[in-house]
């Protein structure tokens, strides 16, 4: 094996490693947020192909929370969440942490909880009496 064949083994793709420690649900959309600029090492924003290195900084900004974290293990396929854990450290500003349970506490989107189910015809009339719609 030559030498330049193991260098490129161990190159491992930004958007790969952000799918692999589960940061996305899939590739493509790790890739995705990249070309969006939703990725930052040292606040410039960073292409999908780029190599990931051991003690990189990474802000990533996601649908559900912006990350920061710092990567201690490449890992290049996807495992289980409690082992993908040990592959990067977050490192996310107190700061934002309590900006996402704010939200949380505050933001409805007027969904029901998932695993509730439907209401049931008493609730719906209930429901109905409530918002003066009944007829």
């Amino acid at each position: 094996m030559c030498l330049s064949s193991k260098m490129d083994k161990e190159k491992l793709r930004l958007d790969k490693y952000l799918w692999a420690i589960r940061l996305f649900k899939t590739r493509s959309q790790a890739g995705d947020a990249c070309d969006n600029g939703k990725v930052k090492l040292n606040g410039d924003n960073v292409k999908a192909a780029r190599a990931v290195n051991v003690g990189d900084e990474y802000e990533v900004k996601t649908e559900a929370k912006r990350w920061r974290i710092k990567v201690t293990g490449l890992l290049e396929k996807r495992v289980q969440y409690s082992e993908a854990i040990k592959y990067y450290q977050d490192i996310t500003p107190p700061e934002e942490l309590e900006r996402l349970q704010f939200q949380a506490a505050t933001f409805h989107t007027g969904k029901r909880l998932s695993k509730i189910g439907r209401p049931t015809k008493k609730k719906k009339r209930d429901l109905d009496d409530f918002m003066g719609t009944s007829e």
